[in-house]
This record gives structure tokens, sequence and C-alpha cells, in this order.
């Protein structure tokens, strides 16, 4: 199984909006070089709402040759419409991906049987592993734990980014959907304590910016060496809040621009950060020891 920090990968853009595929490749090599354990690709920090089918289908396949293998890569490919993401995911599928990251389906606010059908249908027409993405904060429906127990009996759904930031959780879907079963925290600010519950990692947005550091507390919570990760985890503290001024991803997006990482472009609707606020991401830069 799957284990440790993976990141929520930027896609990094130039000024004019487009990819800056040389700029992913050298994203990656340092991902890889860091121990980040995974790369979670095109999803909501890699602006996956704003690219088209061709360039979101693009950098899935470039961050696949770019991986080579060396480390594994999960391919965001949800939506809000069952049809588009079974086409999207199938299409994912010519490259040498390790799985999918399906979020639940946004803004037509579906019951938990039309989640559980919705997931099923997808499951059901790829070849690779499906994570569960649950995070009610940015889609308005809750996946709950007994339609996740639900889905965990199908053999294509093997994981959840459990992104509610309940730790209770960790608890009831491990009881529920058993030891073999991926659970993984989608926020960064509550991961520490939910590995140490008994999670298997963190689906981490910070790790764009310190990937050495929350591939260490990682390593340590899930060890269980508490005093470990919450020595690493205090250096990242700032930073879990400060990435989250605004919207995922304008602030780790700036934040990767300071430190010289990838350049300012980012997409209508999301805009640069506030100048109000890169005082409060560079103390948290500063206190993670990146600058």
């Amino acid at each position: 199984m799957l284990e440790g920090s993976l990141v929520a990968l930027v896609t990094p853009m130039l000024d004019s909006g487009h990819v800056d595929d040389p700029c992913l490749r050298r994203l990656v090599e340092w991902h890889v070089e860091a121990g980040t354990a995974g790369l979670v690709v095109a999803g909501t920090t890699g602006e996956s709402a704003t690219l088209t089918k061709a360039e979101h289908l693009a950098v899935i396949g470039a961050v696949a040759k770019y991986a080579d293998g060396r480390v594994p890569v999960i391919a965001g490919t949800g939506s809000n419409s069952t049809q588009q993401t079974v086409d999207l995911s199938v299409a994912a599928g010519q490259f040498s991906i390790d799985g999918y990251l399906i979020v639940t389906p946004y803004y037509n606010k579906p019951t938990q049987e039309g989640l559980y059908r919705h997931f099923c249908t997808i499951a059901d027409a790829v070849h690779r592993p499906v994570m569960l993405y649950n995070v009610p904060g940015r889609t308005a429906v809750d996946l709950l734990p007994e339609t996740v127990s639900r889905l965990a009996e199908h053999p294509q759904i093997n994981a959840i980014k459990e992104a509610t930031g309940d730790l209770d959780r960790v608890e009831i879907l491990r009881q529920a959907c058993g030891d073999d079963f991926g659970l993984y925290s989608g926020d960064d600010l509550t991961g520490r304590e939910f590995m140490l519950r008994g999670g298997n990692g963190v689906v981490s947005v910070t790790a764009n910016v310190a990937p050495q550091l929350m591939a260490g507390l990682c390593r340590a919570a899930l060890a269980g060496d508490a005093d470990e990760a919450a020595a690493i985890d205090g250096r990242l503290s700032a930073l879990h809040r400060s990435l989250f001024v605004e919207a995922n991803p304008i602030p780790v997006k700036w934040a990767l621009e300071r430190l010289g990482r990838i350049p300012a472009g980012i997409r209508l609707p999301l805009t640069p950060l506030a100048t109000e606020y890169h005082g409060e991401v560079t103390a948290a830069l500063e206190q993670a020891g990146l600058l």
C-alpha cells in the first residue's frame, strides 16, 4: 500500500497562462529526489477546473513520463458528470499511471445513493485503482463513512482522500473498510494526527514547497514517533495555515514562485495572491527554513 507524503502537485504556468512543461519536469525531479511518495496530478491544486481536456491529458501524460516509474502517479480525473469522468479516466489510462483520484461531484449535490452509483460506474470502466476524494468544503456534498464502506467492497476502489478535517473519521473508516483500504488526509493541518491515528499518509499542498520536510513528517508519524512528527510539524504549521489564506492554489503558487521554482502564471477565475498576504506567506516559509 502506498504510504507517506503524496503531493497535490501544482500545474506550473507561464505568465500567458500556458502550461510550463519544462518547469513541470523540474518539479517532478525535485519531488523524486526529496522523497515524495506519490504525485497526485491535475487535482484541485493542479487547477484541473481550468484545464482543457487536451491539456489535462497532456499534464498527466507528461508527469507519468517524467516520473518514469520512480514514484507512483495518481491522476485526478473527477468531475460532476459521471460520463465525463469516465471518458477522461479511460483516456488517461493510456499513460503509465498508478491510479485515479476521483472527487465527489460538485454543485449538483447528489444523494448518497447517487454518489455510490457514480463511483461504481467509474470504477467499472477503468483498470487501475480508484482513490475517492471527499472535500465537502468545495463540493457541498459529504461522502459519508457508510457509503465509503459500501464502495470499499468494489475491487477497483482501494482508498480515500478524506479532507473534512474530522479526525474521528479515521477510526470509523478503518473499522468500516478494513486494514487494506488506504486512508489519506486531505488536510495538512490535521495530517499528522490523522496518521498517528492510523491513516496511511497525506495528499499534501504543503509538500509542494516543503517536500523533504513533509516526507520526514510522514515517516515519523507512520512509525509512531509522535515527538519527531510534532517537531517537524511545528516548523510547517504556519505553512499549513498560510497556504490557505486565499483559495488553493493561489498561495502555494505564489510561494513556489517566491522560492524560484515556478513562474507566476495562474488562470482566471483565480488571481495572484493579494499583496496583503505576501508577508504572512513569506514568514511561514522562513519559519520552515525554506528562505
